[in-house]
């Protein structure tokens, strides 16, 4: 047991441990986008004018998969240099990006659909920014 943790990130809180543990299932996100379309499927739904084409194409699942492979990346940065106020910003952007993408997604465009697969991705991008910025000062100290 003693191995396993001595890979998780250094700091004390609970954070850092959360965004190792939401990077690695981003990257399982992103293998997922690259070999099936089901997950994306389940997030964005088809209300184009053209219901005959779907809004879910194998080339948006893979530049949605790219894009979450390197949102995993920053935040797996964040989470072992989380004191750095720079990467901790990265990280933080990176939850505020999602939560714009899939806002705008399901309010504006209406591409996405409520439902287990946006719920998911919109309550942890909500929650971890808001935890991020509510804990900046117990990582970074200092002002925003």
């Amino acid at each position: 047991m003693d191995t396993l943790t001595s890979y998780l990130p250094p700091h004390p809180g609970l954070l850092p441990k959360w965004l190792l543990f939401i990077s690695i299932v981003s990257l399982g996100n992103s293998i997922q986008c690259y070999t099936s379309l089901a997950g994306s499927k389940q997030v964005y739904a088809n209300h184009s004018a053209n219901p005959k084409k779907p809004q879910v194409t194998e080339l948006s699942a893979r530049t949605f998969g790219t894009w979450t492979a390197i949102t995993a990346i920053v935040r797996l940065y964040a989470a072992y240099n989380i004191t750095d106020p720079v990467v901790y910003q990265l990280g933080l952007w990176t939850f505020v990006v999602a939560w714009a993408h899939f806002a705008s997604e399901w309010l504006v465009f209406g591409t996405a659909r409520m439902g287990r697969g946006l719920a998911g991705p919109a309550l942890v991008a909500t929650g971890t920014g808001v935890w991020m910025w509510v804990q900046w000062g117990s990582y970074v100290g200092g002002f925003r």
